[in-house]
């Protein structure tokens, strides 16, 4: 989308435009994040978490590009590599555990981020580009998550790898093939190692290219808007420097205090003690699980208890792959012209009814796999499935939606009773947002 009212980057200083002429970098941030980009004037904080998914991004780059060079990927070793980092690297401790809660705080923002993303219709035309690259970051997050987990070569990073990888040995044929490649031999040990290590150590700077992607993607149609009314004019809009800017940097402040405090007061709240013991093939934990943020997808697939047709571990696999694969097809299931909840009163108590599933299938992730959450996950499995292929298809059929304002101008003006002008100069007054 093309702003014509946009101002236009005009260097002043010798040096900057000189650098302009041969290589546009300047113009392009300015276009990007400063006065040459207009935003529309009613972004909430939920916008801020971009922002905010960036810096977690940044952390775990920095903090991760110092770890390793203190770090063996040797199953020899590399348990004692973490305790030489924590106890005699210089600062080891902090950029350890900011690294490890960064990782946490990575993923916070993102699901806020995500369920932003369904509340607000930010996946609708035209903007399915930028859903859809989001999604594949939220992949390689998962991948790069689950690599980490197993580097510190603790009991549950050791049965993390031994669990999870063990899962492809449920494809029919080639499953048990796919396993020994991925591990490198028949059970965890160094080449699973080095080859955790090197590609977590790669994929944070692809995640970093797609996000280049995403915010490409995001600047052709523009920023969504909590009305999901389209920018009409230059009344719509505000310039994203300084008014954002600003907004940013108050929420960076925020997350970075309260990641402060985790770090400092509570390292260890998001993890698992067992991980704090040395790998050990031949003692099992008694109850295996992965970090918190794969939950909800563990608890999908252990939801499957009974062979029907296929094994029941096929089915799992299958459903927790599918759970996230299903969101790609979002823009072209909910089929409503109506872009926000806030409009759309139906959709908008599903939509809680689904955070509580999620929250549901979360808990009973971390709990142990017996009764009575094996049924409860097997419930929210059901219904998360069935919220976006039945119940999601029918809302937008039925759903009688609540009048759009005629621009962002006019909800904003209405939210404070004030009256926006109509095309022929009168005073209209707006209707409520």
């Amino acid at each position: 989308m093309s702003f014509p009212w946009a101002k236009q980057y005009a260097p002043t200083n010798p040096v900057m435009k000189w650098v302009d002429e041969r290589l546009p970098l300047p113009r392009l941030v300015y276009n990007a994040v400063g006065a040459g980009y207009p935003v529309p004037r009613n972004l909430n904080y939920f916008w801020n978490f971009g922002v905010l998914a960036g810096v977690a991004l940044t952390i775990q780059i920095v903090t991760g590009i110092v770890l390793a060079m203190h770090y063996a990927a040797n199953a020899g070793v590399a348990f004692d590599s973490v305790e030489h980092i924590m106890r005699d690297v210089n600062s080891g401790w902090l950029l350890r555990y900011a690294h490890a809660n960064g990782a946490s705080f990575f993923f916070i923002v993102v699901y806020i981020h995500i369920f932003r993303g369904l509340y607000f219709g930010s996946y609708k035309a035209p903007r399915e580009m930028v859903w859809l690259l989001g999604l594949v970051i939220f992949l390689l997050m998962m991948a790069t998550a689950f690599m980490g987990y197993v580097l510190p070569w603790g009991q549950m990073s050791f049965w993390g790898a031994q669990v999870i990888t063990g899962l492809f040995s449920a494809i029919p044929l080639v499953g048990d093939t796919i396993h020994t490649w991925l591990l490198g031999g028949f059970a965890p040990d160094n080449a699973a190692l080095n080859r955790f290590f090197s590609l977590h150590y790669l994929l944070p700077f692809v995640i970093a290219g797609v996000i280049v992607l995403h915010i490409w993607a995001l600047h052709i149609p523009g920023s969504s808007n909590p009305t999901g009314v389209e920018v009409k004019d230059e009344q719509d809009t505000v310039p994203f420097h300084p008014y954002y800017t600003a907004k940013d940097g108050f929420g960076v402040a925020i997350f970075m205090t309260l990641f402060a405090i985790m770090v400092f007061f509570a390292p260890n709240a998001l993890g698992h003690p067992d991980n704090y013991i040395p790998a050990n093939p031949l003692s099992t934990p008694a109850h295996i699980v992965p970090e918190w943020y794969f939950w909800p997808f563990y608890a999908i697939l252990r939801a499957f208890t009974i062979d029907f047709i296929l094994p029941a571990k096929l089915w799992g696999v299958l459903a927790m792959f599918a759970a996230i694969l299903l969101l790609f097809f979002l823009p072209w299931i909910d089929k409503s012209p109506v872009r926000s909840a806030t409009y759309r009163p139906l959709y908008k108590k599903f939509f809680w009814v689904l955070i509580i599933d999620v929250l549901i299938l979360g808990y009973c992730g971390g709990a142990p796999a017996e009764e009575p959450f094996v049924m409860l996950s097997q419930i929210a499995a059901i219904y998360y499935f069935a919220h976006f292929l039945i119940v999601l298809p029918i809302v937008a059929s039925i759903e009688r939606t609540l009048p759009l304002p005629a621009s962002i101008t006019e909800a904003v003006l209405a939210k404070h009773g004030n009256t926006v002008s109509d095309a022929d100069g009168t005073a209209a007054a707006a209707p409520a947002e």
